[in-house]
């Protein structure tokens, strides 16, 4: 099966949550200029609109994520919060 590089790195928000080794839920990443739909495996359980981190590439259309929290948001939380 041929591997995507491209989209290692890329982060998502999942579409249908994953079930850990259970199965594979389905994620939209952002990747080329546009937004493409990859099943989705993770080691952990995720819920539905978790945003997540593409760390591998399984094949056509498979990929390994892990649950993702964008510093810049976390940033602005945290500056928001302060006062």
């Amino acid at each position: 099966m041929p591997q995507d590089e491209a989209v290692i790195g890329c982060t998502g928000k999942l579409l249908v949550g994953t079930r850990g080794p259970a199965g594979p839920g389905e994620v939209l990443v952002r990747v080329r200029g546009g937004s493409e739909t990859f099943l989705a495996w993770s080691e952990d359980p995720l819920p539905l609109g978790a945003a997540v981190l593409v760390i591998e590439s399984r094949g056509c259309r498979e990929v390994g994520v892990i649950e993702w929290v964008d510093p810049l948001d976390a940033l602005g939380e945290n500056s928001a919060g302060a006062g």
